[in-house]
């Protein structure tokens, strides 16, 4: 199995920057945004960029998870971990721009899953998607709205996050 590093600290810090940027520009400023991340890794990532969101406009953006182990449609086929607990910020998501925030988009499947615990949870105004990176293989109508890294990849390759508060270390690779 070969393995190469296609994002590295520098890259993954300057996707963010740039994805926190679009978001404010989308949204025109940080008012009525929220930020859930999906576990384990969407859940870092979300904070940090609501730390750029914080240093760009001085303002701070509640932050999240949004755990969806239980709305998968594919749980028989794929073994899934522990559920982790959905922590909605204080003032809901009712009427607010909710940016769901996942490391790897793929099949879409996690995020179908994600907008199906977005509706136990509240009516937002809009749901975006931040991805850090977007592989291909859609089997769902599903597209982000900000994307870190485009990596076209086949279905065989691995595509691997690696942060360094879960990991140790950081990095994405892809594994064939």
């Amino acid at each position: 199995m070969s393995t190469r590093t296609v994002l590295h600290e520098a890259d993954i810090a300057r996707a963010l920057t740039r994805i926190s940027h679009e978001i404010l520009e989308s949204n025109r400023g940080p008012d009525d945004l929220v930020l859930l991340g999906i576990p384990t890794r969407g859940v870092t990532l979300a904070q940090r960029i609501a730390t750029l969101l914080a240093e760009i406009s001085g303002q701070s953006v509640p932050v999240g998870g949004l755990d969806v182990t239980m709305y998968r449609d594919d749980l028989h086929r794929n073994p899934t971990r522990t559920p982790q607990p959905t922590q909605i910020p204080a003032g809901g998501i009712d009427g607010k721009t909710v940016v769901l925030v996942d490391d790897v988009l793929f099949s879409g499947r996690s995020i179908r899953a994600a907008l199906d615990a977005l509706n136990d949870i509240g009516r937002p105004a809009a749901v975006r998607l931040a991805i850090l990176v977007d592989r291909g293989h859609r089997e769902l109508p599903i597209r982000p709205d900000f994307v870190g890294k485009n990596l076209p990849s086949s279905r065989a390759e691995r595509v691997n996050v690696r942060l360094a508060e879960t990991d140790g270390v950081e990095e994405v690779t892809i594994a064939s």
